[in-house]
């Protein structure tokens, strides 16, 4: 997950192929106010994830003054899931600022399109110089599942590889080389309208039973305390992610290892009870009347309105609760109870937005320069502040959002577990996953059966 898990995650879509490939772009100053502005669509993780949350169309712009094509200088393609369109235009001004004659053709896809397309690119020859790519595996658009095509260049001797955290390191290489350069730290939590909270009566809850009164309590006032979206297919994925986070990765933290290694499945595993606690919340009225027939964008219209309290989300989606919701509305963060001990309580926390370079870019020189420079703590804090994350590789210039201290604090004492798909061996898991979720939400599946898929696409390797 990763993404937005997120995915992109981190917690992020990870589904896709073979679909249209990308539209030739329209060149547009990315100054540009009329032009950059975008109805919002989908969201980030990534990440993950995530997961990513993303916009529905390709959407493209090109940024400098000259067209590249009147002989202005040279020419960068970048492309991105759109989730993290305003994180990849912080860098492009940033880096402009140095570089005011390099042009940038920019593309943004919902993260369904863009990872289909970019591997129907990368096999043709046609792809970008520098996109977004996701660390670690579970998804069409990893690293582990490109990197062994050829499609990355090797990024290992670069002089930022050094300052990636170790606890980051190993979703941003492949065989011991390092292929990306991650821009941003993601997490998943219950994300809440300061106001709707007050308005109901309520505190964050600390505990399970505490998660379930709450819920109860905004029944009760006409409310609903999570807006769910899962008509939206990587949105089912973190509540769960949430969940098993504590009750799975909390209790055992190898978890991953022990799976890879054959000792232990997704059925038979506390997976099973943090299912059986995802429909009990569904069950209990925690989540929106109708979670198969709400999408992304309207379960967080929803807390923007306050119509919901909040939603279980990548932390990337901040900045579009903030986007929708009248000027001056504050948002916070908790990390999702699954037991009645609150010391217990873990968070998914993983690398987030992250960049690779096309081995067969066209202008490897300036794709180098630029990888280079969102390595550096200029870019990480551009690209983190316009995204609403944490940087990837911590610097004491950043500032962040008050609203992620829960997460910033889990990540300092070591409450943070990755996002699950990034570890996992290939990207048919989280498939399963997302269509699984749905059948169990529409009574066509039960935990045990959902996780017995998953272990069918995990074994499939």
């Amino acid at each position: 997950m990763r993404d937005e898990t997120g995915a992109c995650v981190p917690a992020d879509p990870r589904c896709g192929s073979g679909l249209a490939p990308t539209p030739s772009p329209r060149r547009t100053p990315i100054a540009n106010p009329t032009r950059r502005s975008l109805m919002f669509r989908k969201r980030l993780f990534a990440s993950a994830a995530a997961m990513g949350v993303a916009l529905t169309v390709f959407t493209t712009a090109c940024s400098g003054g000259t067209n590249a094509t009147d002989g202005g200088g040279e020419t960068l393609r970048i492309a991105s899931v759109a989730s993290e369109r305003a994180g990849t235009e912080a860098l492009i001004a940033a880096f402009k600022k140095t570089h005011p004659d390099v042009e940038f053709t920019t593309s943004y896809a919902d993260t369904d399109q863009y990872q289909g397309t970019l591997r129907t690119q990368l096999a043709s020859g046609t792809a970008p110089d520098v996109f977004f790519a996701w660390p670690g595996n579970g998804n069409p658009g990893a690293i582990e599942v490109l990197a062994p095509s050829g499609y990355l260049e090797d990024l290992s001797d670069r002089a930022w590889v050094k300052d990636i955290p170790s606890g980051i390191k190993p979703v941003t290489q492949v065989g011991g080389k390092t292929y990306v350069v991650p821009e941003t730290f993601a997490g998943i939590g219950a994300l809440y309208n300061k106001k709707t909270m007050r308005e109901i009566g309520a505190t964050e809850p600390k505990t399970w039973s505490e998660m379930l009164k709450f819920c109860d309590i905004a029944k009760s006032k006409g409310k609903v305390a999570f807006a769910l979206g899962n008509q939206t297919n990587w949105v089912t994925q973190l509540a769960d992610y949430a969940l098993a986070a504590t009750l799975v990765y909390g209790k055992t933290p190898d978890f991953a290892d022990r799976m890879r290694d054959g000792k232990v499945t997704f059925a038979g595993s506390e997976w099973e009870t943090a299912l059986n606690k995802y429909l009990e919340m569904n069950e209990r009225g925690c989540f929106s009347a109708n979670p198969l027939g709400t999408s992304v964008e309207n379960s967080i219209s929803q807390v923007a309105s306050g119509k919901a309290v909040g939603t279980i989300q990548v932390t990337a989606t901040f900045n579009q609760l903030q986007s929708e919701a009248p000027s001056g509305t504050e948002f916070g963060m908790f990390a999702v109870p699954a037991t009645d001990n609150a010391a217990d309580t873990r968070m998914p926390g993983a690398a987030g937005g992250s960049y690779a370079v096309n081995a067969k870019a066209k202008d490897k020189k300036l794709a180098l320069e630029f990888i280079d420079f969102l390595g550096t703590a200029e870019a990480i804090n551009a690209y983190a502040q316009a995204t609403g994350s944490l940087p990837a590789i911590p610097n004491d210039q950043f500032k962040s959002n008050p609203a992620l201290q829960p997460l910033v604090d889990a990540q300092k004492v070591g409450q943070t577990v990755p996002f699950m798909d990034q570890l996992w061996p290939n990207p048919k898991v989280q498939n399963v996953h997302f269509a699984a979720i749905q059948d169990m939400f529409a009574g066509k599946a039960t935990p045990d059966q959902v996780l017995t898929r998953m272990d069918e696409a995990y074994k499939a390797g």
